[in-house]
């Protein structure tokens, strides 16, 4: 059995009943899809769609980056990971959303299976927090903080 679907099997168990079963609101409905689209986005190497997702003025950490990250070293970053990875399978839970007006807190994990340079396949698994802002009728990024449970 492959670490990631252990990890969701795992996930699924522990999780407070109240999250599994938790009713989302349209509006948490909303803000969800617009995670799961950039997500979308991520996994097939769409640079430009995934960067709209993001605020120009996002500022976003993950654990193993010594500083954060803006927009624009995301558009560096971005096809350089795309040239060494390719992600062939991914899942991403919500555990909780919060929105106040027009400003969203997002909390969930994900799971992600990809292939190295070398054709080798890996799991990651992990958690992420982001802060999202609705700009007309998409809901952008402007903070997050997270990455894999693994430290890697």
């Amino acid at each position: 059995m492959s670490r990631s679907v252990l990890f969701g099997l795992v996930l699924l168990i522990f999780l407070p009943l109240d999250v599994r079963g938790q009713e989302w609101s349209a509006e948490q409905q909303e803000v969800w899809q617009h995670v799961e689209t950039y997500w979308h986005m991520y996994a097939t190497e769409d640079v430009e769609g995934f960067l709209s997702y993001l605020h120009d003025d996002f500022s976003g950490w993950t654990h193993t980056s010594a500083l954060p990250r803006d927009k624009e070293d995301m558009a560096r970053y971005l096809p350089r990971g795309f040239e060494t990875t390719e992600t062939v399978l991914y899942d991403v839970n919500p555990v909780g959303i919060k929105v106040h007006g027009d400003i969203a807190i997002v909390h969930y994990y994900y799971t992600r299976s990809y292939l190295d340079m070398s054709g080798g396949e890996h799991s990651d698994a992990g958690r992420w927090t982001e802060v999202l802002m609705k700009q007309g009728n998409r809901w952008v990024m402007i903070t997050d903080h997270g990455g894999s449970d693994s430290g890697s």
